[in-house]
C-alpha cells in the first residue's frame, strides 16, 4: 500500500495555536498548483506499488477551487497506478463547506472529509482565532451528510485554556450525536512562533494542569469507546471500518509521497522533506534545482521509528517482527521496557507490547525512553 499527501499551504487566517506551514496570501496559489503538478513528475518512479490513499492536507485545502482539485487528482492518476476506489481524504474548514462545494468535492471523487471543528463552543473558537462559529460547525457536518458523505472525520482539541469539564464532555457528545464516523482529538501543545506561545510566555493564558488534561483524556476515551468508537491510535478514534487508511500508512511504515512545500515522504529506506517556504519551493521547481533534503535511515533509525509509530497504535510492537529485524536492539528494549511493565504503563502478551490506558496519556515519554540514542 502506498499513499500520496498533498500539502496545500494556504489559510484565510492564522489560528493562534498552529505552527504548520501556510501563508495567508493567496497570490501564488496558481503557481503553487502548477509547481505541485511538476513535482509529481519529479517523483514519477517513487513507488512500484499501487496508490491506495490520497490526502489533501494543509493549510486549508477547502480554499481551493474545484479545478485545482481536479488538476491534482488527474495528475496523480495519470502518473501512478491507482486502485479503483482509493481513499481520498480532503481537509476542510466548516465555513468553506456549502452544499455546492460539497457536491463538487463528491463529483471530483473525494470520499472522506476531515473537518476542522476543534470545538463546538464559540468562546473556544474565538480564543483559537478560528474562522467559523459553532452553528457553522454543526451545519457543515449536516450538509455533508445530506450530500451523501458517509465517511466524515472531525478534529477536536482539549487542554485549552479555560476549557471546563462540562464543555469538553459536550464537545464529545455533540460529535457522537452528529453521527460522524471518525474523531481525531489532540491535546493542545504550545508551539513557538504562535500567538498562544506569546500569550503563555506573558501569562495572558493559563493552561490546565496535568491532572485536568488527564481527566479530559479519560472522558474522551471513555465516552467514545462506550459509543462504538475504537481507540486505534493515541489521538484517533474510528467506528469499525472507518480508520484513516492514509494515516495508518504512516503508523505501519508503508510508503508515502508528500507533494508541496514542507511535505514529507518515506520510501521504505529514506526520508525526504521539502523546503518550508512557498516562494523557495516554487522557484526551485521552476529552475529544476533541489527543493528537498533527504536522509537514508540507519538500522537504529528504523528501530526508533518502529517504536515511535507502532507503540502509539492499538497494534503495538510486534515482538517477533522486531526481534527478527533488530536482534541487538530488541535485547536493549526488553531491559528498558521492564520499568514500564512494572508500572503497568505497558502491557505484554506472547506477541505484543501495547500501551495500557494509563500509558496512552504519557505515550511520548515512554516512547522517547525506549529510543536507542547511541550505537
Amino acid at each position: 500500500m502506498s499513499g500520496v499527501y498533498l500539502h496545500i499551504p494556504f489559510c484565510k487566517k492564522a489560528c493562534h495555536y498552529c505552527d504548520f506551514h501556510f501563508s495567508t496570501s493567496m497570490q501564488t496559489k496558481d503557481l503553487m498548483i502548477k509547481s505541485m503538478v511538476k513535482e509529481i513528475d519529479v517523483h514519477c518512479n517513487f513507488t512500484d506499488t499501487a496508490i491506495e490513499t490520497i490526502y489533501f492536507g494543509g493549510g486549508t485545502p477547502s480554499i481551493l477551487g474545484i479545478q485545482d482539485i481536479d488538476t491534482l487528482l488527474n495528475k496523480i492518476k495519470k502518473t501512478f497506478l491507482v486502485v479503483n476506489e482509493p481513499e481520498i481524504t480532503f481537509e476542510a474548514n466548516p465555513d468553506d463547506l456549502t452544499s455546492e462545494k460539497l457536491r463538487e468535492l463528491k463529483n471530483a471523487g473525494i470520499n472522506r472529509l476531515s473537518i476542522g471543528i476543534q470545538s463546538f463552543h464559540d468562546d473556544d473558537l474565538l480564543l483559537m482565532n478560528r474562522a467559523h462559529s459553532c452553528d457553522q460547525a454543526i451545519n457543515s457536518i449536516k450538509l455533508a451528510q445530506e450530500e451523501g458523505f458517509s465517511n466524515i472525520s472531525i478534529d477536536l482539541i482539549y487542554g485549552l485554556p479555560g476549557l471546563s469539564a462540562s464543555n469538553w464532555s459536550a464537545n464529545i457528545q455533540n460529535a457522537i450525536d452528529l453521527n460522524v464516523q471518525h474523531i481525531s482529538a489532540y491535546c493542545l501543545t504550545i508551539e513557538k512562533k504562535t500567538v498562544f506561545y506569546n500569550w503563555y510566555e506573558s501569562n495572558k493564558i493559563i493552561l490546565p494542569d496535568d491532572q485536568q488534561t488527564l481527566d479530559q483524556f479519560v472522558v474522551l476515551t471513555d465516552l467514545l469507546v462506550a459509543n462504538g468508537f475504537e481507540h486505534y491510535e493515541i489521538s484517533n478514534f474510528g467506528k469499525q471500518g472507518y480508520y484513516s487508511k492514509h494515516n495508518s500508512n504512516y503508523w505501519l511504515q508503508e510508503k508515502y509521497l508528500g507533494i508541496g512545500p514542507s511535505a514529507h515522504s518515506f520510501n521504505g529506506q529514506s526520508r525526504m522533506w521539502n523546503v518550508r517556504n512557498n516562494n523557495q519551493y516554487i522557484k526551485a521547481i521552476a529552475e529544476k534545482t533541489t527543493f528537498y533534503d533527504q536522509e537514508t535511515l540507519t538500522p537504529r533509525d528504523h528501530f526508533n521509528e518502529y517504536i515511535l509509530t507502532r507503540l502509539r497504535t492499538k497494534w503495538g510492537i510486534n515482538k517477533v517482527e522486531l526481534k527478527d529485524r533488530h536482534q541487538t536492539y530488541y535485547a536493549i528494549l526488553k531491559k528498558q521496557m521492564k520499568k514500564w511493565l512494572d508500572q503497568k504503563m505497558v502491557l505484554e502478551n506472547d506477541t505484543f507490547f501495547v500501551l495500557s490506558p494509563s500509558g496512552k496519556f504519557i505515550a511520548d515519554r515512554i516512547i522517547s525512553d525506549l529510543f536507542i540514542i547511541d550505537e
